[in-house]
């Protein structure tokens, strides 16, 4: 799914006005609700999210994604929505965090790589990207072209097991048991 803007912030991905709740549940139907949504409430044909032609589970954005504030949200809004990636060439760091957090993976390509992504799609709606996490990669599969991204060890773990912080504190249970007793 393109969403070729730069310079989106917190604000843009989940609107101040929807952060009233306190569980995850529901703020993917308001994802980019100020760009989806005319004041009505009728979804704006233009938008990207509401063209049937994209579908996926990678958003591919422009520069600078998720600066602003350090809204939580934002990463659940992405998460409900249903992506579980989002490439860019740069993320805020708080932004970042809360997505790793949140089991949407963050990958970080060159400004030219995300170029030709962006060609990719504008010349096939279809065209998709693989993305490896064990082996920290992406592909872009229209023209073969991959880059390597990075990720903090730890949360690449998580990732891959499907797990939390408390979920990783609770699979080494005996291990910390264990340590107490010395």
């Amino acid at each position: 799914m393109p969403l070729p803007i730069e310079n989106v912030d917190t604000d843009q991905i989940i609107p101040a006005r929807f952060l009233k709740a306190t569980t995850r549940e529901g703020f993917g139907d308001n994802l980019f609700a100020d760009w989806r949504y005319d004041k009505s409430g009728a979804p704006i044909k233009e938008f990207i999210l509401n063209n049937p032609t994209y579908t996926g589970a990678v958003l591919v954005a422009g520069k600078n994604f998720g600066s602003g504030s350090s809204r939580e949200h934002a990463a659940w809004a992405i998460a409900g929505y249903g992506f579980k990636v989002v490439v860019s060439s740069f993320f805020a760091d708080i932004f970042k965090g809360n997505a790793l957090n949140n089991g949407v993976l963050p990958v970080v390509v060159s400004e030219g790589f995300l170029a030709e992504m962006f060609a990719a799609i504008n010349a096939d709606a279809a065209a998709t990207v693989t993305v490896n996490l064990e082996e920290q990669t992406i592909t872009n599969n229209a023209n073969g072209k991959t880059e390597s991204f990075d990720i903090n060890p730890y949360k690449k773990g998580c990732m891959l097991n499907g797990f939390d912080d408390i979920d990783y504190l609770l699979s080494n249970k005996t291990l910390i048991e264990a340590w107490e007793q010395k």
